[in-house]
């Protein structure tokens, strides 16, 4: 009597067909991981932006200059900040100068606000100065 080694055509065949299937689930879960780090390097800007325009906050109420509609301080590296009421302008001046950020990362002023971009991404970060009724905000835009 001869024995029987390995799987038969019908074995292979199934296993082939669980194999795309699973395949098929699979793939959209993988193919959506790049908008969720884009979006998640936007939210990594946002609290850098956020945490930045504190500190500084924080560096013009030791100061003093933190009700004033204008002013300047300077940074632990010696760089000048220019600040209104307390917080950064939104500036190359100000914010930008507050911020450290990856270099893919650059940012420009739009109206009132001073916005972070890449090209990379849809996701934008912006940073909206204080005023004498608020502090300073920043957002997320573009992110779905």
């Amino acid at each position: 009597m001869k024995k029987q080694a390995g799987f038969t055509l019908i074995e292979l065949v199934i296993v082939i067909i669980i194999l795309g299937i699973l395949a098929v689930t699979a793939a959209p879960k993988f193919l959506n991981l790049q908008d969720d780090a884009k979006a998640a390097a936007a939210q990594g800007v946002q609290a850098a932006v956020s945490s930045s325009a504190q500190l500084v906050y924080s560096k013009s109420a030791l100061e003093g200059i933190e009700r004033q509609p204008s002013g300047a301080i300077d940074s632990s590296d010696g760089t000048s900040i220019d600040v209104v009421y307390g917080y950064p302008a939104a500036s190359d001046t100000g914010i930008k100068n507050a911020v450290t950020i990856d270099g893919s990362w650059s940012g420009q002023v739009s109206g009132s606000a001073y916005v972070f971009s890449t090209s990379s991404s849809k996701c934008t970060v912006n940073y909206t100065a204080a005023t004498e009724t608020s502090a300073a905000s920043t957002a997320l835009a573009g992110c779905n």
